[in-house]
């Protein structure tokens, strides 16, 4: 299973990105890693408004990946525009969402849009070895 983790990456949560991709890795799991091309750690960048190319090369290259994995696994740690229509473009192309939830998640939508919700890493791997 090719597995792509999702998450914040401009509201900081670029590292929790790379942390669980070498969890999943030590475990077993065959990852895409979408976030270590050149310009795709777009964590500097405070504002998109007058970025129109890059704009462009980073959501569609995160579609492609999308496209290209069986899962993602969602970091809900942060808000994150990107990450959520991530979650939609996955669902609407037959991916299995597996959204990693360790604190109170006071909005319905992520739950919505996720086969399987997970409140650890423990649980996340019970649930991609099943």
């Amino acid at each position: 299973m090719k597995i792509i983790v999702c998450g914040s990456i401009g509201y900081g949560g670029i590292e929790d990105i790379r942390s669980m991709q070498g969890f999943l890795i030590e475990n077993g799991f065959d990852i895409i890693d979408h976030i270590s091309e050149k310009d795709m750690d777009y964590s500097h960048i405070n504002d998109f408004r007058d970025e129109p190319e890059l704009t462009k090369k980073i959501v569609e290259h995160d579609l492609m990946y999308i496209e290209q994995c069986d899962a993602i696994v969602v970091i809900l740690n942060k808000p994150s525009i990107g990450t959520t229509i991530e979650m939609i473009h996955a669902r609407n192309n037959g991916k299995k969402i597996y959204l990693l939830a360790k604190d109170k998640v006071p909005t319905p939508w992520p739950i919505y849009y996720s086969d399987f919700v997970v409140k650890s890493e423990e649980e996340l791997l019970e649930q991609l070895n099943l």
